[in-house]
């Protein structure tokens, strides 16, 4: 059985930095992709950042670029989300997601196949 466990988020001040993880468990499992997505209340959830399981291939949202940085930790079986200059529109519910086979279409929500339970970050002005 495949489970994403998210951890790191919290309140924090326009400007801070803060560094989320998902822990990845699930015998013999190795995605093909993992994306981080962020649903603010009222919005519909939307991409974040997305890493290939290689590490090859690693994309971000334009309001992020530059600020976020999504990677994969071997040793500890996770991906990561370091953000920095944190601004209150980064406030929401943050997810990170699974997709087990290839696609070009990382960026969407419905090609994941696994998602963990959320953690919330909220960024005060």
């Amino acid at each position: 059985q495949v489970q994403l466990v998210e951890s790191g988020g919290g309140l924090v001040q326009a400007g801070d930095s803060l560094g989320l993880s998902c822990a990845v468990s699930g015998r013999t499992f190795s995605p093909y992709a993992m994306g981080w997505f962020r649903q603010a209340p009222g919005k519909e959830r939307g991409l974040v950042a997305h890493i290939t399981w290689s590490g090859g291939r690693i994309a971000y949202a334009d309001s992020v670029k530059g600020r976020f940085t999504i990677s994969r930790v071997n040793a500890k079986n996770t991906v990561d989300l370091q953000m920095s200059s944190l601004k209150p529109e980064d406030t929401g519910v943050y997810y990170c997601a699974a997709r087990r086979t290839l696609t070009t279409r990382l960026e969407l929500t419905s090609v994941y196949d696994y998602w963990g339970q959320g953690t919330q970050v909220t960024v005060s002005s």
